[in-house]
């Protein structure tokens, strides 16, 4: 069998095939073709392939993510409960910049749906699920009709307590299929049916925006497989770690937001797992952007309903969490109109790129940086095609130091510590700032940046040491090949700890368990690969918000209810520092998740080779810092791919390879796992 994840990026999209009878790997990087992703993705699975049979095709994508933060999706529509048309706009009365007189407000100034696309009708549904007014039917189909004339492409339905009973929004959804046959439906229940009519209204604002791009993208896509004789199994990227058929992907595109990012951490946590490591931060580094995830005991932690913001919008769907900051690659260093040196988070992008690209960029980068220093070599290139030109690099930070008296060496070591800084303060709101002790974590760091800045940057946090995976570059599609299917139902009940009785919440999980099994059923799983996990979101009485508790696996009695508000207090106490054992706890939501296993990707193994010696490629000059002073100092540089597992580094030292450079800075060590991984000690032998 023929496994293969792919991982589209806005500048390279990254492929790893793995042969399950033979053990064969087999990784490769094509450039990303933004007119139409399927056209890159199809020629590097092709050229992978080799004319071979392809049978399960894993992919990750920002199609849905582009589209929303270019505010480049459909003409999208709104059918209503009157009275509620600009629940939109209004939101909740928030303003980002509480003194800014200039700021902007995303859900206003970049409105989804204007206005004049926003359509009431008469219906109404108490909090209990009670109706109270019938819908007017003949209402929607005059919405419909007027959306239809305008020109909208995308439909969206969202109704006042939904999420309690649907049958309204259900029933305008057909009645809009009949009068407007073409557009692109969402229900808000059928998105986030859950409370809060503002996040529920907004998750399905953004599905129907981004709804027919990702449609027409994921049959485009479809089509070019088949054409390329790749008939394989498709499974899409979400952002809850979980992976989707193309047509729950092309129903429910908002649950594809976060999803190349998410299949980092899910990397990052099958590179842990296999090297023993179970408290980890996964840091993906970019061109762009630096990615951080955090795995705590081989459970990832997902994002809660407060955290779960995209293009300053709330996206309540389930999403690992995943905290971006614009600091990569090609993020662009300069001096501000207040005299600052500053680095990001504005990037050179794939075009013109970094300077040294030699392709028309003039604005030095942190690539330029890394050059400059040493750190990247000219006579490689990056990503197996790109060619470095150091003299470009130089003159781009020679522009930029000058005017600070400083020379361009002392301006790209700047460059990285800025950098870095940024980073590592990235870092510090997802371990510091939630109660976690980075002293604790496993820095695993990937992406084609991640391990050139990996080992500064943790040992700026404390962290103790650095796992680097076998191919850095491609790791997140790696991560595709360590998902399942997977599905998140969910039913709110707004009880009271005294009013929850296990026969009440056994009916629910039940309920649930069922709808989800049939989810699996119709994607063919079989029971043996199925498995079901239960949830329940609480809060102290008067609180704003939940924590998602794990209920026990088996049968659900009076004392797993009391196990579940006994975990509650724990959890708060661990995410909040403290516990209120006293108060009144209220059930909000309860949750099955189900999954359906797929074809996984197995931990690597290298022959064992404590040589190093053998895999030198080079001796040179590079800078390092040395407290507040740069030196140069001879460096040896290493072919990763000639490393074998107990093959011990000293550095300072570097690793190259096609997807990515590997930085082994003075006073650290690194070793070659059994896995092929590089484990970097900070501070040397431990």
């Amino acid at each position: 069998m023929r496994i293969t994840g792919v991982d589209v990026g806005g500048t390279h999209t990254d492929i790893i095939a793995f042969d399950t009878d033979s053990g064969e790997v087999a990784v490769h990087k094509v450039p990303s073709t933004p007119h139409d992703h399927s056209v890159g993705l199809v020629d590097g699975v092709s050229a992978v392939a080799g004319g071979g049979e392809l049978d399960f095709l894993a992919h990750g994508t920002t199609i849905a993510t582009n589209a929303l933060l270019q505010h480049d999706g459909a003409t999208t529509g709104l059918i209503t409960t009157a009275g509620f048309r600009d629940i939109l706009h209004i939101a909740r009365h928030q303003r980002p910049l509480h003194y800014s007189i200039r700021q902007q407000i995303p859900w206003q100034d970049g409105a989804l749906i204007p206005r004049r696309h926003r359509k009431v009708v008469h219906e109404r549904v108490d909090a209990l699920g009670q109706v109270t007014t019938p819908l007017d039917e003949e209402a929607v189909r005059q919405a419909a009709e007027e959306l239809a004339a305008a020109g909208v492409e995308s439909v969206v339905i969202a109704f006042l307590n939904s999420y309690r009973n649907a049958t309204h929004e259900l029933r305008a959804a057909e009645l809009v299929r009949e009068v407007f046959p073409a557009a692109f439906i969402t229900t808000s229940a059928g998105v986030s049916p859950q409370f809060r009519e503002y996040e529920r209204f907004t998750a399905a604002a953004v599905n129907g925006f981004v709804g027919p791009t990702v449609q027409r993208y994921i049959g485009k896509l479809g089509d070019r497989l088949a054409s390329a004789g790749l008939d394989a199994e498709l499974r899409i990227m979400r952002s809850n770690g979980g992976a989707a058929t193309p047509r729950f992907a092309a129903d429910y595109p908002v649950t594809l937001l976060m999803s190349g990012p998410a299949a980092g951490v899910l990397a990052g946590a099958h590179v842990g797992n296999a090297c023993g490591r179970e408290n980890l931060v996964t840091f993906d580094v970019g061109g762009t952007s630096a990615d951080i995830g955090i795995v705590t005991s081989r459970s990832i932690l997902e994002s809660s309903p407060r955290d779960t913001w995209i293009a300053g919008l709330p996206i309540v769907v389930p999403m690992i969490d995943v905290h971006t900051v614009g600091a990569g690659g090609g993020s662009v260093a300069y001096v501000d109109s207040g005299g600052a040196f500053r680095v990001g988070p504005r990037s050179a992008g794939a075009s013109p790129g970094p300077a040294c690209y030699g392709q028309g960029g003039e604005e030095p980068t942190v690539t330029d940086a890394n050059l400059v220093l040493g750190r990247l070599r000219a006579d490689r290139t990056l990503a197996g095609s790109t060619s470095l030109r150091p003299d470009l690099a130089t003159e781009a930070l020679r522009r930029l130091g000058e005017p600070l008296g400083m020379t361009p060496e002392e301006t790209a070591a700047g460059v990285l510590r800025i950098v870095n800084n940024n980073m590592a303060n990235a870092i510090r709101t997802r371990t510091i700032q939630k109660g976690k002790d980075p002293r604790a974590f496993t820095l695993v760091a990937f992406g084609g940046a991640g391990p050139l800045h990996a080992a500064e940057v943790a040992a700026s946090l404390g962290l103790p040491e650095v796992l680097v995976p076998r191919y850095p570059g491609i790791t997140s599609a790696m991560g595709l090949l360590a998902s399942d299917l997977k599905y998140d139902l969910l039913r709110t009940m707004f009880l009271l700890d005294e009013n929850v009785t296990a026969a009440a919440l056994d009916d629910v999980f039940s309920t649930l368990g069922t709808e989800a099994r049939e989810h699996l059923v119709a994607d063919g799983v079989p029971a043996q690969d199925m498995s079901f996990e239960r949830y329940a979101d609480c809060r102290y009485l008067g609180q704003g918000y939940e924590l998602r508790v794990p209920l026990d696996d088996g049968v659900l009695d009076e004392e797993a209810v009391s196990r579940c508000w006994k975990r509650f207090h724990q959890l708060h106490a661990e995410e909040y520092g403290h516990a209120f054992h006293d108060s009144p706890i209220e059930l909000i939501n309860v949750r099955v998740i189900a999954r359906g296993e797929l074809p996984k990707l197995p931990a690597f193994s290298v022959d064992a080779d404590p040589d190093a010696s053998k895999a030198v490629v080079a001796t040179d000059t590079a800078l390092f810092r040395f407290g507040d002073e740069l030196k140069p100092v001879e460096t040896t540089y290493y072919e990763r791919s000639e490393l074998g597992a107990g093959a011990v580094i000293e550095g300072p030292a570097v690793a190259v390879q096609m997807d990515s450079t590997t930085v082994i800075p003075p006073g650290t060590q690194a070793r070659v796992l059994e896995t092929g991984d590089i484990l970097i000690r900070i501070g040397g032998k431990r």
